[in-house]
């Protein structure tokens, strides 16, 4: 594991999102993180809290630079709950669950979160805009309708595969129906 590497790869991702223009004040950003992933490890074998640390200063930096809540989802041993910010969960009227994760059930990333965030609270469902999901931890399920993949140049921390999504509002109406139209490539968007 070579933590300079590391350190590089999340900075060069979340300045792509950082430069991205899709990203506004408020908005919900959720992280799904395997540090043992990143390690070169199978999922849920190997978590690091030297890899969680590395990982969160740079998403505070895009949370502090472009005013997105940031959402840390857990493993499934704790069904994905996700810890974040006492403030940002109650302007959305999310109701609080009762744990604490840890490394062996809830992962370094959300674990370390935990402890890192000011007012840390968890709870067990949001609707993020946006999210960036290292090593395969599925979080389509804590994404708003309708979800697009992001093709950014940089696809991977350690040997953590990434995927970078972000959404858009659903087309309705049928045949007659007129859309605003939105290329979230070059992040022109007329809604």
């Amino acid at each position: 594991m070579n933590i300079t590497s590391i350190q590089k790869e999340i900075e060069s991702i979340v300045d792509e999102w950082i430069t991205s223009g899709l990203l506004y004040k408020g908005q919900l950003f959720v992280i799904g993180c395997s540090t043992s992933e990143v390690a070169g490890e199978r999922i849920g074998t190997s978590g690091s809290e030297e890899i969680a640390a590395v990982l969160f200063q740079q998403f505070r930096r895009l949370q502090d630079q472009t005013g997105v809540h940031l959402a840390f989802q857990g493993c499934e041993h704790i069904n994905r709950a996700l810890v974040m910010d006492r403030q940002a969960a109650e302007q959305r009227q999310l109701e609080s669950v009762s744990v604490i994760p840890v490394n062996e059930a809830g992962g370094s990333m959300a674990a370390y979160a935990h402890q890192h965030i000011l007012d840390p609270v968890v709870v067990e469902h949001i609707q993020a805009h946006h999210g960036m999901d290292i090593g395969d931890t599925f979080i389509g399920m804590h994404m708003k309708h309708v979800v697009v993949p992001l093709r950014f140049k940089y696809k991977q921390i350690g040997a953590a595969h990434v995927t970078c999504a972000t959404t858009r509002p659903k087309l309705i109406g049928g045949a007659r129906a007129v859309y605003q139209q939105c290329d979230v490539q070059s992040t022109t968007c007329d809604y």
